[in-house]
């Protein structure tokens, strides 16, 4: 099960070696960071926010995200209740080292983000995994997860706007994922680092639902949003019971977040023109990807809803994902990720980030045709 650094690493020794390679297997925007953001940093930069801040990060940033939050979610939140990271990881880092232990069980989405399971396995708890199929267009089926809680569940984990796969967790599925999270006292951590890259509705999170916002971390960031994946620019939003428990642990792990990143994002306000331009890009890319996908004898593709990955199904390939992924790379210069990078669950797929101009997916999508016809003879 190869990550998407390890395919990374492989592409750019093959590129060192004269080949050539698409990238399609980083989940990183080609767009550069907005250009109120860049000043801002130079800026900050330039006037000496250069040193330390506290852990949780500085008050005007947390400020801003409070508010921001509160109106985009339809919940009342303090600055208080938001924690500073570098980069979105450390939420889920903290979230689970906080919440889970050996003898406790914790549910998370398969196929789904691998650092979910990777960190309830570090920490001895058991990762319970529920799985998202292609029939519910991804989603998550209720009624499994009520037949997924006992007595030891205290954490779930949700992803939507979902990687790998693109899904979505509709309102009237929250509702009731939500009822069973009051019913049976389980913590939430949910995942809505991809909230602003959706192509259809309006974004719910379960925080917003009533008895939630006691039991829910809320974990977002500006890596995906705003293009500033090396930025390492993320935060949590958290009942004031987790806070403290945050805070120590960001003290004796990173000490802080950079305070001339915090310093930049606070002109992310200023972003909404790029957002939407980048937004409406990706919905192109979509398109294109994934009719070109479907159009391809032994591959089918769903739509997806947010974020900016595919997921196409390649079952009727004669080789297993896995195979055909690597096929891809070293024959034929196209750099995915087998689904098995995200799960058990996302073995006969591949991860496709169309996080890529529309030349280099033209020529992608070439290639993987040309690869499917080669292989079937």
């Amino acid at each position: 099960m190869e990550s998407a650094f390890d395919v990374l690493a492989q592409a750019k020794a093959l590129e060192a070696q004269g080949k050539n390679v698409i990238h399609l297997e980083i989940g990183e925007p080609d767009f550069d960071t907005p250009a109120p953001i860049v000043r801002a940093a130079q800026e900050a930069l330039g006037q000496g926010y250069t040193h330390y801040n506290p852990s949780q990060g500085i008050p005007e940033l947390r400020e801003y995200l409070a508010a921001e939050v509160s109106s985009t979610r339809g919940m009342d939140v303090s600055p208080a209740n938001v924690v500073i990271t570098p980069g979105a990881k450390p939420v889920m880092f903290y979230a689970i080292s906080a919440l889970a232990e050996e003898g406790d069980e914790v549910i998370y989405p398969d196929p789904g983000f691998p650092i979910y399971k990777s960190m309830i396995d570090f920490v001895g708890a058991k990762a319970v995994p529920l799985v998202l199929r292609e029939e519910n267009d991804f989603g998550i089926d209720v009624d499994e997860l009520r037949s997924k809680i006992t007595p030891e569940t205290t954490l779930l984990i949700l992803n939507s706007p979902h990687n790998p796969t693109g899904g979505i967790i509709r309102g009237e599925q929250l509702e009731q994922i939500a009822a069973l999270a009051v019913e049976h006292d389980l913590w939430v951590l949910t995942d809505e680092v991809y909230w602003r890259i959706l192509y259809e509705g309006e974004h719910v999170s379960i925080a917003s639902f009533p008895g939630m916002a006691e039991r829910t971390i809320i974990l977002d960031g500006h890596s995906k949003t705003y293009a500033m994946t090396g930025w390492r620019l993320g935060f949590a939003v958290l009942p004031e019971l987790l806070v403290q428990h945050f805070v120590k642990l960001a003290n004796n792990s990173v000490s802080c977040t950079a305070t001339f990143t915090q310093r930049a994002a606070l002109a992310a306000g200023q972003c909404d023109a790029e957002i939407e331009a980048m937004v409406e890009e990706f919905e192109a890319r979509r398109t294109m990807v994934v009719d070109g996908l479907n159009a391809i004898e032994g591959i089918s593709c769903r739509r997806p809803a947010g974020a900016f990955y595919a997921f196409p199904n390649v079952t009727r390939v004669p080789m297993s994902s896995d195979q055909f992924a690597r096929c891809l790379l070293h024959e034929h210069g196209v750099a995915t990720l087998s689904g098995t990078a995200f799960g058990e669950a996302g073995r006969g797929y591949l991860r496709i980030s169309y996080a890529a101009s529309r030349e280099n997916l033209k020529e992608a999508l070439r290639r993987i045709e040309g690869a499917v016809k080669a292989l079937k003879g």
